[in-house]
């Protein structure tokens, strides 16, 4: 039987060190893919000329699933966000952020388990229709929703509720004021919620919803929301179980699915080994669990929660002084 390919991008800054210890950690959980790299990023520009080469579209193609380090897209006119340019190549349009206590981070709060799903090709974010005058006295641009997007997304967050066996979903629009395309989101969403009786559903505001996390995070489960509202609210639930590092971030579409680390390439840090790799490691965890793989990502996470409780060997970011390879070695130590 022949092994899993798996698409690997090691991307910018920190990537190539924080992949290496997820793949390191899988190889010794006995997952047994084949790992063929790809560019994108700054490297990819350095060799190919071009943030997001057409090699690197067609090997994610190829093997439907890709394992990718954090990208740096250059600042100016001229460079579309190469996540952004995924999601849409790939239709990726369900966002999945999950977020879950870790006994041993520095974090207000203990028992945190909130998955925030967020459409992840329509909205604001999505950048349409950007226009600026010639004066640049005035800027512009489009917040698109379709019925056919709110639908897929609300569903896809019922499902996964259902299948997980979690009671509740909480909608959040700005429907008070964006009357049209978040209106029409909130009408879609009532509309699913009601072929899942048996799933609790709450409705909230975007803004009531910030606060609420911050208050009484325990009153969340699953979150489904548009674009840019789940953009912001899923760092705002990162930063409740110790920051970026430990949250990871799955782009699913009905035939390609991209797992990543969320936070950026902290160039700062390249190269000097003391990154925390777990926000990759969880990725990869999460796409164990979409291949089906469930015992081994369960595996690697009771592996991580040790690592990080036991406080011996973990990076800086996490109260102790080991590198990453370290502290990727005191995860493998105890699968």
């Amino acid at each position: 039987m022949s092994k899993r390919s798996i698409t690997v991008i090691p991307g910018d800054g920190i990537g190539p060190s924080i992949i290496d210890a997820a793949l390191k950690i899988m190889d010794h959980a006995g997952c047994d893919f084949h790992y063929e790299y790809a560019d994108a990023g700054l490297v990819a520009m350095e060799k190919h000329g071009e943030l997001l080469p057409e090699s690197t579209l067609d090997q994610i193609e190829k093997n439907k699933i890709a394992l990718k380090g954090p990208l740096t897209t250059p600042i100016g006119g001229g460079f579309t966000s190469i996540n952004v340019s995924l999601r849409k190549h790939f239709n990726l349009y369900a966002n999945l952020r999950p977020v879950v206590s870790f006994e041993g981070t520095k974090s207000r709060f203990e028992n945190i388990d909130i998955v925030t799903i967020r459409e992840n090709t329509e909205g604001m974010y999505c950048g349409a229709g950007q226009t600026r005058t010639d004066d640049n006295t005035q800027a512009e641009a489009k917040s698109i929703i379709t019925r056919e997007g709110a639908e897929r997304i609300t569903e896809y967050a019922y499902k996964l509720a259902r299948q997980e066996g979690r009671k509740k979903v909480t909608i959040v629009h700005k429907a008070n004021i964006l009357k049209s395309t978040s209106g029409l989101f909130l009408e879609v969403a009532r509309e699913v919620s009601e072929r899942y009786p048996d799933i609790e559903t709450n409705e909230m505001i975007v803004d009531a919803v910030a606060m609420n996390l911050v208050m009484y995070p325990e009153r969340f489960d699953i979150i489904v929301t548009t674009n840019l509202f789940g953009d912001i609210i899923s760092d705002l639930c990162a930063g409740l179980i110790g920051g970026l590092g430990m949250a990871p971030g799955a782009n699913i579409g009905d035939e390609v699915a991209i797992f990543e680390a969320v936070h950026g390439s902290a160039p700062d840090i390249a190269g000097q080994n003391i990154a925390n790799p777990c926000s990759v490691i969880l990725a990869s965890i999460q796409m164990l669990e979409h291949l089906g793989m469930q015992d081994k990502a369960k595996q690697i996470m009771n592996a991580v929660r040790k690592t990080i409780a036991e406080g011996k060997t973990v990076t800086r970011d996490l109260g102790g002084t080991a590198s990453t390879t370290e502290f990727t070695q005191a995860i493998i130590d105890n699968l």
